[in-house]
């Protein structure tokens, strides 16, 4: 079992883990010439979004409302990236009582989902969970009714620079490979893929000090009235429960404040030897709803360390090796956790959750001290609260307290017109677990798809659009600046 948990080439890892048929390579085949040729364009547009999770839904939405014609590409065959394709629920669970946001365009997905039967209350705060299958066409109305003109089953792979300008992207899709021509492109790929190609200089931790990434998993059949009783009456989870590899330091404003938190029940199978203790893997997390169904969503159970999801050998052996722990999770849940006697999956997310990779070098690093320190700046394109989830630090916003986010951090150095949106703005590792929240990626996802608009219309290159004009234009959008 412990194969899985090695770092390997990809060949190796298969032929270890007893997968495929290996190909007897002749001849040393390390590289090969790709002779240039002339692309067709697939489309040209003022305003291009590359990625069609939070931060692009809101990047194109934002764009569009401006009066930009925007195109939105996303390489899946639906939009809401970590919310769809990833099974996660919960955008705003650091919510409570004396939390200070931005609303803006967060607000109106999550009121949109309500009136579209797709949101329910979040379990552990005032926020909404969100019905990831239904959420597929909430977001296909709300780019639609904004005048977006969506793309899918089409990534962009490479960008096209003239002068230190983007121009646009090629793509690859069931078309062949093509070209799209955007006066503006905004990154929203989480991994900074676009800027990275453009060649704005970016920043990636070493593999060992990613954060982990996870396959997320729902269940069903489950005695939802035992399990019930259990969390209410004998487990009652807190805060202060978080351990294993979610050992956090907080303060006491919030610990006690109920948490979804499993983990007793994976300790007692593996002290039983009932399922396997595994190297850089962690069973412990958390729920997201119990249903009147029998289904308990969004189980966030098992970590997965020294992945770097920007390499598609580590991203092949995440998925793999992440099934077979959600199996395992179950089969502990099964045994130790009351109500799960008869459990059984009932789906897996589309694709492995991914946390932490590259990160743009923009014109300002937020840092750990301007999340923590309620940080102001000049070219505010909103607040966000004081929460923080990763890295050893858990902070809940209940005080009221947060910090703005600079436009500087969205604009990466070298490459114009481009800007960055979502968990790959600029920003050191601990300010980073705060912005890489979705809430976060919807703002700065606003604020970059407007910025986009803004400078078309003044006819001023990103880096240079006016911020009173911008920041006008947000507050219109119902973002709060300060």
């Amino acid at each position: 079992m412990g194969t899985f948990c090695q770092t390997l080439p990809g060949d190796e890892f298969f032929r270890l883990a007893g997968v495929g048929r290996q190909r007897k390579s002749r001849l040393p085949l390390k590289s090969h010439f790709e002779q240039g040729r002339y692309l067709p364009s697939l489309a040209q547009t003022q305003v291009l979004v590359v990625g069609g999770g939070p931060a692009g839904i809101a990047a194109a939405i934002a764009a569009a409302r401006v009066g930009a014609r925007t195109l939105l590409v996303e390489g899946y065959g639906c939009f809401g990236g970590n919310i769809t394709r990833c099974g996660v629920e919960a955008v705003a669970r650091y919510r409570h009582e004396g939390t200070v946001e931005a609303g803006g365009l967060l607000r109106e997905i999550e009121e949109t989902a309500w009136k579209m039967g797709a949101a329910y209350p979040e379990c552990q705060s005032d926020s909404s969970a969100l019905d990831t299958e239904l959420f597929k066409h909430v977001a296909d109305k709300m780019l639609l009714d904004a005048g977006v003109r969506p793309l899918l089953h089409c990534r962009a792979v490479e960008a096209i620079v003239e002068d230190g300008k983007i121009r646009g992207v090629i793509t690859e899709s069931k078309s062949g490979r093509q070209a799209i021509f955007a006066q503006r492109v905004v990154d929203c790929t989480g991994d900074a893929d676009i800027a990275m190609s453009a060649g704005a200089p970016c920043e990636k931790l070493p593999k060992s000090a990613l954060m982990a990434v996870t396959p997320v998993f729902h269940v069903s059949q489950v005695d939802t009235l035992r399990f019930r009783r259990y969390i209410e009456s004998e487990s009652r989870p807190t805060y202060r429960d978080w351990g294993g590899y979610w050992s956090q330091e907080g303060e006491d404003s919030f610990m006690d404040l109920f948490s979804p938190y499993l983990e007793n029940c994976f300790l007692k199978a593996q002290e039983s030897g009932l399922i396997p203790s595994m190297p850089n893997v962690t069973l412990g997390g958390t729920y997201s709803d119990i249903r009147t169904d029998g289904s308990v969503t969004q189980m966030n159970l098992v970590f997965l360390n020294q992945i770097d999801c920007t390499d598609v050998w580590d991203l092949t052996r995440a998925e793999i090796q992440g099934r077979q722990n959600a199996l395992w999770a179950l089969t502990a849940m099964r045994k130790y956790l009351p109500g799960f006697e008869k459990a059984r999956l009932r789906n897996f997310a589309m694709k492995i959750g991914t946390r932490d990779s590259r990160r743009i070098c923009g014109l300002y690093r937020l840092t750990a001290d301007d999340v923590m320190n309620e940080a102001r700046f000049e070219d505010s394109v909103g607040i966000f609260p004081e929460f923080v989830d990763g890295r050893g630090v858990l902070l809940i916003p209940t005080t009221g307290r947060y910090y703005q986010v600079p436009y500087r951090a969205l604009v990466p150095q070298k490459v114009d017109n481009l800007l960055a949106a979502g968990r790959c703005i600029s920003g050191d590792e601990l300010a980073f677990c705060s912005f890489r929240s979705i809430s976060c990626c919807v703002l700065t996802g606003q604020a970059a798809g407007a910025a986009a608009a803004v400078s078309l219309q003044e006819g001023r290159s990103t880096q240079n659009v006016t911020i009173e004009l911008l920041q006008e234009t947000l507050r219109r959008q119902n973002v709060r600046l300060n």
